[in-house]
């Protein structure tokens, strides 16, 4: 602890910083506050940080977890959508020089050129944050399909997103999300966080999760939107068969044939249902679309 200084995620402190300036939370921001140390310090030890790399915070809200990063980091650069918690960063981060928090949508920033100014020379950079359920989905996703070089993603989430990103072929969870996640890096769900924690108390529990990035794909496809396609279209309605979902979902009903074949050219049963195959099954599938779409055009 930096001296003189009590840590934020405690339920007293937090309550302290929230009524002195008379902050309410607002629910459409997902805003709640996390106050229990020792998960905090879980979340540091998952992400491995040392002084030689830097990281990203989504939603730093009061500061709880910012502050445990600035600790282990080289540096840590935090993104904070709403402009009423900037003034409190100001006072909770005041006793560390190696964060910079930045105002806006981590949607609609340029995270590219923000690491470039402020994250440059760090041997890596990754993603540490408490997310907001509402937008879990859309910012892993939009991370992980940028392209930008990241070492690893630890986030909190939802449980029941986290089961879902961390799901394996044949199991409920399993899905589209799944597969996308797992396109793109190595997923696995680290601890379970009861709603208790939280100020105010969610109706749910959440998950640490670590998406630890792969330097290429795990698959090779000829066409990632096709791949992606064919992946969106095996699980449109769960309980219809692989055959049936492509039918209605890719090729259209004047095309059965073509489903028929591709299947059958990939060596996949057609009877068989989108949450059985692997992720080497749907880029065999998908490449084997492509192929017929551009012998058939």
């Amino acid at each position: 602890m930096t001296a003189g200084y009590k840590d934020i995620a405690t339920p007293t402190r937090t309550r302290e910083i929230i009524e002195k300036y008379g902050f309410h939370l607002k629910k459409s921001l997902g805003q709640n506050f996390l106050t229990d140390i020792n998960i905090l310090h879980n979340i540091i030890d998952v992400a491995e940080l040392t002084k030689e790399k830097a990281v990203i915070e989504v939603g730093p809200g009061i500061g709880a977890l910012t502050e445990q990063l600035a600790r282990a980091a080289g540096k840590v650069m935090a993104l904070e959508i709403d402009q009423r918690l900037l003034p409190i960063l100001e006072e909770t981060l005041a006793p560390y020089d190696n964060i910079t928090v930045v105002h806006g949508d981590v949607l609609k920033l340029d995270v590219p050129a923000l690491i470039k100014e402020h994250l440059e020379g760090y041997e890596s950079v990754s993603v540490v944050a408490n997310l907001p359920y509402y937008v879990t989905t859309p910012i892993l996703m939009g991370l992980l399909e940028s392209g930008i070089k990241l070492d690893k993603i630890v986030v909190m989430i939802q449980k029941e997103v986290a089961e879902r990103i961390a799901a394996k072929p044949g199991t409920k969870d399993y899905g589209s999300l799944s597969v996308a996640a797992q396109f793109y890096a190595e997923a696995r769900v680290e601890m379970i966080v009861p709603a208790s924690v939280f100020v105010p108390r969610p109706n749910v529990d959440s998950a640490v999760i670590k998406l630890a990035i792969r330097k290429e794909p795990v698959v090779a496809v000829k066409d990632e939107a096709l791949f992606f396609r064919v992946v969106k279209a095996s699980f449109a309605q769960r309980r219809k068969t692989l055959q049936n979902n492509l039918v209605t979902n890719l090729f259209g009903k004047d095309r059965k044939e073509l489903a028929t074949q591709a299947l059958e050219r990939a060596g996949i049963e057609p009877n068989r249902r989108g949450e059985t195959l692997s992720l080497q099954e749907f880029a065999t599938l998908a490449n084997t679309i492509y192929d017929f779409m551009n012998e058939n055009r």
